[in-house]
């Protein structure tokens, strides 16, 4: 019953060979790794309205110069991850470029930012999305719907990972048209927007509660360094095509760079519209309404009604699946990592719709978390978000730099301007963040990245223990075969025992011994009276429990055996029973796992596990 209802969630498996037919056009691969740079435009000039309010009504003429300001980043951001593309063809993005140029130190750095970032992405675009839905809801008379935000970004959450479950393609072929709703949508809003408040037929945005004055801080350059961090959001979800080049069709590397070009221009327009209309509108953040900027302009330009509607839906659409990038990058990050032997081995399998399944559970799981800590309410996660981004941005390009400079390619010195200058100004705005962000919550994710470094290298250490004791390049002549001494640890004399009993005979020949704790006096003397017809001439131990503790005195007593016969091999055999169905496990106790695990950890002892089927 539980295959079934895997396969009808996620579908039936595919083969290994059929990897290559899985790769995505361009106009897939823009919904799938784009989704989460394109969402931000729904909530990054909000996030710099939201600052800029602190200065009053005076500050929020500043939003405009400030989102040019971030667009010409953008540009220059992207071209860098051009540069990137074509110089690492396999994928990797950030992790690779500054570990090959910059050290593993480096490397790690930027897998840990990017990771937490992904993360951030799930948490952050599910919650917007939600919002958003709550938004039209309000609209539509039915407020209420926004006290049910946590459950609701939970479901959304296990829509979008039952989704990427069933694979990249058909993932993709999901998002697809969400996510050109979303751009046709904002791109008519904003073209009609402009037309109409050009010709005067869009009036202002009336506010139906006023918003609290913030006016208490003064303009100046911390104010806007602040708005100009909060609006860096937008940038978010850049590095995502550089990271998932495996996953275009040929030319890989061509096909990509192109996907970023669209990516970039259809970014920078829609978020540069979004907040001259929101200037010329006087859209601003209402935390009495919860009306999000966005929906206060589409009302605005086409009044409550279909587009109205359109757009809000297009926006909640297009916001929830906006983890879908995460889910496409953090799978595929953490199985390089697990690959390098700096996570788990399991991040580096594939399931059976040939994506890294364990890697999707995983950042389900802690995304979910964030979402319930944080109550939903993306606002009060933004100021985490873009710290791991641009930190890796400056690390990958940075390791661009090193790249051209090592290798002098053709072409290297208008490279190396490009990345030079994508370094610069990364690494400035990541000093903005962290300054401005730093009491806000960016502490806790320039404490965590450090905290995942330390933990990858003792993950790393581990693994490079095991490979060097495992080693045959490293391994002693082998020792003379030592005789077996076997001991079968028993509860009782039925069906069950007799096979481990043989078992023992049959490795240990004469040099056997049965073992049974004296739980239960009456218990034992049945064992002992029945032990000389059925015990396989094997003779028994009865092991006093004064206390009635099982555990305990057995350990006691193998250690016992294994300090008299310190020259054998010991074998410890189990009998164990093996119900019909899973949920009768619970009608047993479970022993025999338990002494399984307390063994696992003492050297010179050989478990073995004698299982017996019991019939429905």
């Amino acid at each position: 019953m539980a295959l079934s209802l895997k396969r009808w969630l996620i579908g039936r498996p595919i083969a290994t060979e059929r990897q290559h037919h899985e790769r995505i056009n361009n106009l897939t691969a823009l919904a799938v790794f784009s989704s989460d740079a394109l969402s931000s435009v729904a909530y990054a000039s909000e996030a710099i309205l939201a600052v800029l309010l602190a200065g009053g009504a005076a500050a929020l003429g500043l939003g405009l110069p400030i989102a040019g300001a971030i667009a010409l980043l953008l540009l220059v951001v992207g071209a860098s991850y051009r540069q990137t593309i074509h110089a690492y063809p396999n994928g990797g993005g950030a992790y690779v470029v500054a570990r090959e140029n910059l050290g593993q130190l480096a490397g790690l750095v930027a897998a840990a930012a990017l990771l937490i970032d992904y993360v951030l992405t799930v948490a952050v675009s599910i919650s917007a999305g939600v919002a958003a839905i709550t938004s039209l809801a309000g609209n539509w008379g039915a407020p209420w719907l926004a006290h049910y935000a946590v459950e609701l970004a939970l479901v959304c959450i296990l829509l979008v990972s039952l989704a990427n479950l069933r694979g990249v393609k058909e993932s993709g072929t999901l998002f697809a048209a969400p996510t050109y709703l979303f751009v046709i949508s904002i791109l008519a809003m904003i073209a009609w927007g402009v037309i109409g408040t050009l010709l005067g037929h869009v009036q202002p945005v009336v506010q139906p509660v006023a918003p609290e004055p913030q006016g208490g801080a003064a303009i100046g350059l911390w104010l806007v360094l602040r708005a100009f961090a909060a609006g860096c959001t937008a940038l978010t979800g850049v590095e995502a095509i550089s990271n998932g080049i495996p996953a275009f069709k040929r030319p890989e590397s061509r096909n990509a760079a192109t996907t970023l070009s669209w990516m970039v221009g259809i970014l920078a327009t829609m978020f540069l519209g979004i907040t001259w209309l929101a200037n010329r509108l006087h859209a601003i953040p209402n935390d009495l309404t919860h009306e999000t900027v966005v929906s206060q302009i589409a009302r605005s330009v086409f009044g409550v009604g279909p587009m109205y509607t359109l757009i809000q839906v297009a926006t909640a659409l297009i916001l929830i699946l906006a983890a879908n990038t995460a889910y496409a990058d953090f799978p595929r990050l953490a199985s390089l990592l697990a690959r390098d032997r700096f996570l788990p081995r399991q991040f580096a399998s594939r399931g059976d719709r040939l994506v890294f399944s364990n890697g999707i559970l995983v950042l389900s799981a802690v995304a979910a978390g964030l979402v319930i800590f944080f109550r939903a309410n993306e606002i009060a996660m933004l100021p985490l978000y873009a710290i791991g981004v641009f930190l890796s941005f400056t690390l990958s390009q940075t390791g661009m730099v090193r790249h051209h400079l090592r290798l002098r390619e053709p072409g290297w010195r208008f490279g190396l301007g490009i990345n030079g200058l994508g370094a610069f100004l990364t690494g400035v705005v990541l000093a903005v963040l962290a300054v401005t962000k730093f009491a806000h919550g960016a502490w806790a994710v320039l404490l965590l990245i450090p905290l995942l470094v330390v933990a990858f290298g003792h993950i790393g250490a581990h693994y490079a223990s095991v490979a060097r004791q495992l080693s045959l390049t490293t391994a002693v002549k082998p020792r003379p075969v030592r005789r077996l001494t076997a001991v079968v640890l028993v509860s009782g004399l039925h069906k069950a025992t007799l096979p481990a009993l043989m078992l023992a005979r049959a490795l240990a020949g004469d040099n056997v011994m049965a073992a049974t704790v004296d739980l239960d006096r009456e218990q034992t003397e049945k064992i002992r009276a029945r032990w000389k017809e059925w015990g396989c001439d094997v003779p028994l131990v009865v092991i006093d429990s004064p206390y009635r503790s099982l555990i305990v005195p057995l350990l006691a007593f193998i250690d016992q055996i294994d300090s008299h016969y310190s020259d054998d091999e010991l074998l410890i055999i189990l009998p164990e029973l093996v119900p019909a169905h899973w949920w009768e496990l619970f009608l047993h106790n479970q022993t025999g796992f338990i002494l399984r695990t307390a063994l696992m950890f003492r050297k010179g002892k050989t478990v073995i596990s004698v299982p017996y089927r019991l019939e429905a």
